[in-house]
């Protein structure tokens, strides 16, 4: 989350009229992330998410991020829902973008997540897999492997600014990744971006996933080796092998992973960790001064990538059999 595109009071009232969502009574920014501006809003009839839908997001791939929420929702998970306008849409337009009301999920983000906080992630991200199963709609993952050298080629020139011999390494690395990706692994809807600021917690208890903005369909393990990396790392960048075996433990007690799927975790790790680095070193360099994000460190994830050449099994992300 994050704000790119400001919105001015009358505005925003004359948005709101096409939905029953009663007399705005406050709004504010939300700051973190980097892709879409999002502002929090209280109304005479509730709190609500407003999501302003920034360049970087296909206009064409709205009806794939709004549908699949009303989908999962159906099947259990819980999730904020779209909410319609009164003509039945989903979609309206606000300064110049398109927007979408969203309702308000219940609790909040932890910034210190521990092992049985992984246990729940590991199991609910299962069971979103399992739930995606039967969605009609599809949408490539323009942020797999085929989707990161165009992303590199976009900052490459000046990769060694951030550390030098930069270029060289990731040049390598994506190299070896292209060449040695797994293309037969089981496969569906995944969330790709499940990060500890995309999970609300009330206490101990999970109280449902958002920003399905990243959502497409791709790998599954895939999706693992992204909370692997998102969830499992300390602050001083050292694994955490009793989170690691606990968020595999949850996902397993949904979705027990095949041995293709374990073979290729390590592989899958790198590939997502260079993934993030490379958008997080696009948006470093990139980033217009002025605008309300937070630029997040690229060096976090190569310290990452780093850490999984190493590793040999699923083992050493602590997976018990």
């Amino acid at each position: 989350m994050a704000v790119y595109t400001d919105i001015t009071e009358d505005d925003l009232a004359r948005f709101l009229t096409d939905y029953e969502v009663g007399t705005l009574l406050s709004y504010k920014g939300i700051a973190e992330g980097v892709e879409n501006s999002n502002f929090l809003l209280h109304t005479t009839k509730g709190a609500f998410i407003l999501t302003l839908y920034e360049k970087r997001v296909d206009p064409k791939d709205l009806p794939f991020f709004l549908g699949l929420m009303h989908h999962l929702a159906d099947r259990g998970l819980s999730c904020p829902l779209p909410l319609s306008r009164k003509d039945g849409a989903l979609l309206g337009e606000l300064s110049g973008r398109p927007a979408a009301m969203i309702t308000f999920l219940e609790g909040m983000w932890l910034r210190k997540p521990a092992a049985k906080h992984c246990r729940e992630v590991g199991r609910a991200l299962a069971e979103m897999h399992v739930a995606g199963a039967g969605f009609q709609l599809t949408r490539r993952n323009a942020l797999s492997v085929d989707g990161w050298r165009p992303l590199w080629d976009k900052s490459a020139a000046r990769a060694d600014e951030v550390e030098p011999g930069l270029q060289d390494e990731i040049a390598e690395e994506l190299a070896f990744l292209e060449s040695h990706w797994p293309k037969t692994l089981p496969h569906g809807v995944i969330h790709a971006d499940l990060f500890p600021d995309n999970v609300f917690f009330i206490g101990d208890q999970l109280s449902g996933l958002i920003d399905f903005y990243f959502a497409c369909n791709d790998t599954f393990a895939y999706d693992v080796s992204i909370c692997l990396n998102a969830w499992c790392f300390e602050k001083d960048g050292s694994f955490n092998l009793t989170k690691g075996m606990a968020l595999l433990d949850g996902y397993e007690q949904v979705r027990p992973l095949n041995g293709a799927e374990l073979r290729s975790l390590p592989l899958l790790a790198r590939g997502s960790a260079l993934r993030f680095f490379l958008t997080r070193l696009y948006d470093w360099l990139t980033t217009p001064p002025g605008a309300l994000v937070v630029k997040k460190d690229p060096l976090e994830y190569l310290r990452k990538l780093r850490f999984h050449r190493q590793v040999k099994s699923a083992e050493e992300y602590g997976l018990v059999r």
